[in-house]
C-alpha cells in the first residue's frame, strides 16, 4: 500500500512505473513545458501506418479526415466524439484516386492489440480558453484515448472526477476530449472511478475483478488499462444511446465475455443480472458481437410485456442498431422466412386481443403461419427477455419445434423460483453469469431499498346495522340470490368501510407528500400500486377531491362505450359506470395511449409536475424512472411480480435521492422481522434466501444507523479545531492559519469540502428521521442533544462558507438544502445568512462598507479577528481568481493585502481603521480606479495590455485595435482563428515566451 497521505506527486510518480513497468506503456515524458500538445499525435500515428504498410497517400487523407472529425467545434462534444470513436472503430474510408474504390485505413489494429503503440505522457499541458493539464493522458498509435486524474490518498476521488468534468467544457480544454473513450479519476485510499465523455459525477463506475494486487488502485487500473483489456472495452463495449455515451460495468462485461464462451460451442444458459443492472445494453452488447463474429447470425428477442418490447426497440434503435418489431405471430414467421433483418423483437401476447403472457395463443398463431417446409433462414439466436416469466417450458417446446437449431439464452433481472429453478436450467441451460441485488447495492449501481409496513385499522361498528340495510336492500330476492350477494360482498365491511380506509390511505400519502423531503420539494415522486382497476379510480378520485392534482392513474382500462352498456339501473352508479366516468375526466378527451405517454414523460422528467402514479401492474416491470422514490403497495403481490415493483424505486437519480423507500399496506412480508432477517418466509418464500440476500431493510433501524454515522463522521473531521471551537478556530482551521499565506486557502480546500458534505449528510439523515425519532429509541434528551449538534453544524458550516469565499461557488454541490434547512433547522444564526443569498462578502462590503461586516454571523462578527480573517481569505480568492485577466494589477493588490495584513498582526493599526482601509482595497480589487490610468486606456482590456506590457500606452492602444479588428466570433478553442491573434501579438511582441504570456492574457479579456 502507499504511504499514508502522501502527496498526489508520489502517487503519480507511482502510477507512471506501473504503466511502464506492469502494463509496459512507453513513456514519451513531461510534457508540462512541451508546446502544442494534442489529441492526435500525428508522428507517432504514421509511424504505426506506416509499419501497417499503408502508402503515404492512404496515411495524407485517413489523417485529414480524423483531424477534421476531432478538429470540428462547431457541434456539441457528443456528436463529434461520435463521429471520431467510428473512424477508430470501423476504420477511415479513403479514396486512394479518383474512380477508384475506397479503402479502409485502420487507425487500430483491433484484431491484434499487442501491434498497437501504447504510450503514456504525464502533465499534458493543453491549450484551451483556458489552459488546464491532465495527469496522465493514454495514447495508442498517437491517439488520445484516456485521461487520468489522480488524488492524493486524504483527497476524495469526486474531486478528481470533477476536475475532468470541468476540462470537458468548452471555456476549458472541451476538444481534446474528442478522441477520449475513457474518462478516469483515483486515489490511493478509493481506488479508481471511470466513466466516458460527460458522464455525470455519479454514474462513474468502480471495477470489480479478484486480483492479488492490495493497492485498489494499481489494482483497477492493472485490469482496466492492460492492454488487450483496454481496446476490448473500447471496441466492444461502449454505446452511443441516443445522446448519452455509456461505457459498460464490470457485471456487463462479464455477463457479455461468459456468453461469448457459452457460443462458441453453441451452448445457452441463463444471464441473471438484478434489476437496474443494465440488461438491456448487455443485449445490445452481445447482440453485436454474435453479428460481428458468427456467419449468417441472426438474433431474435422475446418478450411478454409492452413496455419490455418498446424498451427493447428504444434500447436498441438508441444505440445505432436497426431492430425490427414484429406485428404478429405470422409477421414474425414472414421475417424468419427471410434472411433480413438479422435483428427482431417479438411480443407473446396481443396479437389477437388476448392478455399479457398468452404463451399458448402465441403458439398456436405461430403453428398456424408456419408455410410448408418452413426453415427459418440465417444461424438464429434467441434472447428469451424475463424468462423467469415463461418457466413452464411450452414456449421453448414450440419455439424450438419452429427453430430446431437456434441457440436460446434467457435474461432476468429477479432471482429464479425454488420451484422453477431446476426446471429453467433443464429448459435455458446452466448460470452463465450472476449479478446479485446484494452486489449491485454495494457498487453503487443501484440504490438500497428501505422497508416500512403501515397498518390501517378497518372494524366494523355496528354488525347489526349493517345486516339491516343488507336486508332493506335485497328486499325481493330469493334466498339462493341473497346467499350469492352476500358471498360476494362477504360481511359487507367491503362496501361499508373500504372507502374509510382508502380514505385513510391518501392522507397518508399526502401527509408524506408535505413532511417527506423528496416528494416535498418535487424532485422526486411515486408510485402507488392499486389491487384492481375500479380501486385505482377510487384513489384518483380521492386525491383530486384534496385538491392533489398532478397525479394520474395508467392501467390496461381503456374507456369504451361499450363497457356501460346495461349498466344503468337507476339504482347509481355501478362499478363499471363509475370507473369509466372517473377515467374519461381523467382524459378529458384525449386518447389514452397520447394521455399515457404525456404522463410518463412529465413524471420522468418533470417529477414536480407529475407527483404521483396509481397503477395496477402496469409499469411494475420495465419502467425506469430515476424520480421514483416511494412505492406505496396496496395490493397482495409475491414473488416476481412484488420482487420487480419493488425495484422501481432503486434506480440512481439526484444526489438527495439516497435510497428507494417501500410502503407497505398490505403486510406483504407478514413481520418486520421476517421481511428483514429471513426471506425462507413471507412474501419471497419462494426463493432462495442467499438469491435476495440484502433486498429489504427496517427503515427505522436504517434511518438511526444512518444518523449516527454522520454524526459520527463530521465529529471526527472537526475533532482536530483548536479550543475553544468558537468561530476564529474554526475559520484557521478550515480557511488560513496565516491569512498571508496565499497557498493555504486552497489548500484547504478539501477539508471544507468534507465540512460541507459531512453537514449535508447530517441534515439529510436529521430530516429523514426527524418526526420519528422517539420511535427509533430516542429519549428527549438524546433528541435535544441531536437537535442542538445540527444546529451547531450548520452554523459552522454558513460561517466557514462565509469566511472562505466559497459561499455562492459552492450552491452547485448541495441541491435542495435550503428546504431541509428551512424545514428542520430554526437557528436564529443560521437564518441571519440569508443576507448573502444572492451575492458574496465582497460584494456585499464593495455596496455597503463597513456597515456588510454587521451582516456576518454572530460567531464571526464578534471577534474582530474572525472578521478580518473572513474578509481578507475572502479578498485573496477574488484576487487569485481574477489575477489571469490583469495578472501585473493583481499582483499588486496581492501586495497591498499582505502589508495590511501585517500591520493587523503587528497591531500598528487600531480594528476600525484596519476595517476602513481593508474596505478601500477591496473596492480598488473589484472596481480598478480608471482614474489612474491615461485617458485612452478606456477599456478593461486596454488597461490590462498597459499594466502588462510595461505601461506602454502606444503599445497597448495598438495591440488592442488591431486584435479588435482581427477577432472572429468564437475564436477561443479554434486553432486558426487563435493563430491568427497570436500572429497579430507577435507583430508586436518579438519575444517568443512574451507574446505567449500576452496571448493567454487577451485570452482572458471578457472585451475580447
Amino acid at each position: 500500500m502507499g504511504i499514508v497521505g502522501q502527496k498526489e506527486r508520489r502517487t503519480q510518480d507511482r502510477i507512471v512505473g506501473l504503466f511502464r513497468e506492469r502494463l509496459q506503456y512507453q513513456y514519451l515524458g513531461n510534457w508540462e513545458e512541451r508546446p502544442d500538445n494534442r489529441n492526435i499525435e500525428e508522428g507517432l500515428l504514421q509511424d504505426f501506418l506506416i509499419q501497417q504498410k499503408v502508402s503515404d497517400e492512404l496515411i495524407h487523407k485517413a489523417l485529414y479526415e480524423l483531424n477534421k472529425a476531432a478538429g470540428d467545434q462547431s457541434r456539441d462534444l457528443y456528436y463529434i466524439n461520435k463521429d471520431v470513436y467510428n473512424l477508430l472503430r470501423y476504420g477511415v474510408q479513403v479514396q486512394p484516386e479518383a474512380g477508384m474504390n475506397n479503402q479502409t485505413v485502420w487507425l487500430i489494429d483491433w484484431d491484434n492489440p499487442l501491434n498497437n503503440h501504447f504510450a503514456i505522457a504525464e502533465e499534458v499541458t493543453v491549450t484551451g480558453q483556458h489552459t488546464k493539464r491532465p495527469d496522465i493522458v493514454l495514447y495508442v498509435n498517437g491517439i488520445a484515448l484516456g485521461v487520468l486524474e489522480l488524488k492524493r490518498s486524504t483527497v476524495s476521488v469526486s474531486e478528481g472526477i470533477r476536475q475532468n468534468l470541468d476540462n470537458q467544457k468548452k471555456i476549458f480544454i472541451q476538444g481534446f476530449f474528442s478522441t477520449i473513450q475513457l474518462v478516469m479519476a483515483g486515489n490511493d485510499t478509493e481506488g479508481l472511478r471511470y466513466g466516458t465523455i460527460e458522464t455525470p459525477e455519479k454514474y462513474y463506475l468502480a471495477w470489480k475483478e479478484d486480483s492479488s494486487i492490495e493497492n485498489p488502485l494499481d489494482r483497477a487500473l492493472t485490469q482496466l488499462c492492460q492492454k488487450e483489456r483496454l481496446l476490448e472495452i473500447i471496441h466492444g463495449f461502449i454505446v452511443f444511446d441516443a445522446g448519452t455515451k455509456k461505457v459498460c460495468r464490470h457485471n456487463q462485461y462479464f455477463g457479455v465475455k461468459a456468453a461469448q464462451q457459452r457460443l462458441r460451442t453453441r451452448e445457452g444458459g441463463i444471464i441473471w443480472h438484478t434489476q437496474g443492472s443494465g440488461k438491456s445494453l448487455t443485449m445490445v452488447w452481445l447482440a453485436r458481437w454474435i453479428r460481428e463474429n458468427i456467419k449468417n447470425a441472426r438474433v431474435l428477442i422475446i418478450t411478454d410485456r409492452i413496455e419490455l418490447d418498446e424498451q427493447i426497440e428504444g434500447k436498441f434503435s438508441g444505440a445505432g442498431e436497426q431492430i425490427y418489431r414484429t406485428k404478429s405471430g405470422r409477421d414474425l414467421v414472414d421475417c424468419l422466412n427471410a434472411a433480413l433483418p438479422w435483428l427482431m423483437c417479438s411480443l407473446i401476447h396481443k396479437f389477437a386481443g388476448r392478455e399479457e403472457s398468452d404463451v399458448e395463443g402465441y403458439i398456436e398463431e405461430l403453428k398456424r403461419s408456419l408455410p410448408k417446409d418452413f426453415k427459418a433462414k440465417g444461424d438464429i439466436y434467441v434472447f428469451v427477455d424475463e424468462c423467469h416469466r415463461t418457466q413452464s417450458g411450452e414456449l421453448h417446446k414450440a419455439m424450438k419445434s419452429i427453430l430446431p437449431n437456434a441457440v436460446f439464452i434467457g435474461f432476468t433481472g429477479t432471482p429464479l423460483l425454488k420451484a422453477d429453478k431446476q426446471k429453467s436450467i433443464e429448459v435455458f441451460g446452466s448460470y452463465i453469469h450472476t449479478y446479485k441485488y446484494d452486489e449491485a447495492v454495494r457498487d453503487k449501481v443501484v440504490l438500497d431499498l428501505r422497508y416500512e409496513a403501515r397498518d390501517i385499522e378497518q372494524a366494523i361498528t355496528s354488525q347489526a346495522k349493517i345486516d339491516q340495510w343488507f336486508d332493506l336492500k335485497t328486499r325481493g330476492l330469493s334466498d339462493v340470490a341473497r346467499a350469492q350477494l352476500k358471498q360476494r360482498w362477504g360481511t359487507m365491511q367491503t362496501v361499508l368501510s373500504a372507502q374509510s380506509r382508502l380514505e385513510k390511505i391518501v392522507a397518508d400519502i399526502l401527509l408524506d407528500f408535505e413532511t417527506r423531503d423528496r416528494l416535498q420539494n418535487g424532485t422526486g415522486n411515486a408510485l402507488l400500486v392499486s389491487g384492481s382497476i375500479y380501486q385505482a379510480c377510487k384513489f384518483y378520485e380521492l386525491f383530486t377531491s384534496q385538491g392533489f392534482h398532478k397525479c394520474a392513474i395508467i392501467t390496461s382500462y381503456r374507456p369504451n362505450s361499450s363497457d356501460i352498456k346495461g349498466e344503468e339501473t337507476g339504482e347509481g352508479l355501478t362499478e363499471r359506470l363509475r370507473q369509466y366516468d372517473i377515467y374519461d375526466r381523467m382524459l378529458n378527451g384525449k386518447d389514452v395511449e397520447v394521455f399515457e405517454k404525456e404522463v410518463k414523460d412529465k413524471f420522468i422528467h418533470e417529477p414536480g409536475q407529475m407527483k404521483l402514479l396509481i397503477v395496477v401492474d402496469k409499469l411494475l416491470t420495465g419502467f425506469d424512472a430515476p424520480p421514483a422514490t416511494y412505492l406505496y403497495i396496496d395490493k397482495q403481490m409475491r414473488d416476481h411480480g412484488l420482487f420487480q415493483a419493488i425495484c422501481r424505486v432503486n434506480r440512481l437519480d439526484t444526489d438527495d435521492k439516497e435510497y428507494g423507500y417501500i410502503i407497505d399496506y398490505k403486510d406483504l412480508f407478514q413481520s418486520l422481522e421476517g421481511a428483514v432477517t429471513d426471506y425462507t418466509s413471507g412474501a419471497f418464500d419462494a426463493y432462495d434466501k442467499e438469491d435476495v440476500l440484502g433486498l429489504l431493510t427496517n427503515r427505522l433501524d436504517k434511518a438511526k444507523e444512518r444518523l449516527e454515522e454522520a454524526r459520527e463522521a463530521i465529529k471526527a473531521l472537526c475533532e482536530p479545531v483548536d479550543p475553544p471551537k468558537d468561530s476564529a478556530a474554526y475559520i484557521r482551521y478550515f480557511c488560513a492559519k496565516d491569512t498571508a499565506d496565499k497557498d493555504a486557502l486552497k489548500d484547504n480546500e478539501p477539508k471544507r469540502i468534507a465540512l460541507y458534505k459531512l453537514t449535508v449528510s447530517l441534515i439529510r439523515a436529521y430530516a429523514n428521521i426527524a418526526n420519528e425519532l422517539p420511535d427509533a429509541g430516542y429519549s428527549a434528551p438524546e433528541i435535544e442533544t441531536i437537535k442542538h449538534e445540527v444546529e451547531y453544524f450548520e452554523n459552522v458550516r454558513s460561517e466557514i462558507k462565509l469566511a472562505s469565499g466559497d459561499y455562492i461557488d459552492l450552491k452547485m454541490y448541495e441541491p435542495a438544502m435550503r428546504h431541509l434547512i428551512d424545514t428542520y433547522i430554526h437557528a436564529d444564526e443560521s437564518r441571519k445568512i440569508s443576507a448573502f443569498d444572492d451575492m458574496t462578502l465582497i460584494q456585499l462590503i464593495v455596496e455597503r462598507g463597513p456597515q456588510a461586516v454587521d451582516q456576518l454571523p454572530p460567531g464571526i462578527a464578534s471577534s474582530q479577528d474572525a472578521a478580518a480573517e473572513t474578509i481578507e481569505n475572502n479578498l485573496r480568492r477574488v484576487i487569485i481568481d481574477e489575477r489571469p485577466i490583469n495578472p501585473r494589477y493583481y499582483e499588486r493588490m496581492s501586495e497591498l493585502l499582505d502589508n495590511l495584513i501585517k500591520e493587523r498582526k503587528e497591531q500598528a493599526r487600531q480594528y476600525e481603521e484596519y476595517l476602513k482601509k481593508l474596505v478601500e482595497l477591496t473596492k480598488q480589487v473589484v472596481n480598478p480606479n480608471v482614474a489612474t490610468y491615461p485617458k485612452k486606456l478606456n477599456t478593461a482590456a486596454r488597461r490590462a495590455l498597459y499594466d502588462n506590457l510595461g505601461k506602454n500606452e502606444e503599445l497597448a492602444i495598438a495591440l488592442d485595435q488591431e486584435i479588435l479588428a482581427t477577432r472572429k466570433d468564437d475564436w477561443r478553442g479554434h486553432v486558426i482563428k487563435e493563430r491568427q491573434i497570436r500572429y497579430v501579438i507577435s507583430q508586436h511582441v518579438p519575444d517568443e515566451a512574451e507574446a505567449e504570456r500576452i496571448f493567454e492574457l487577451v485570452k482572458n479579456q471578457r472585451g475580447y
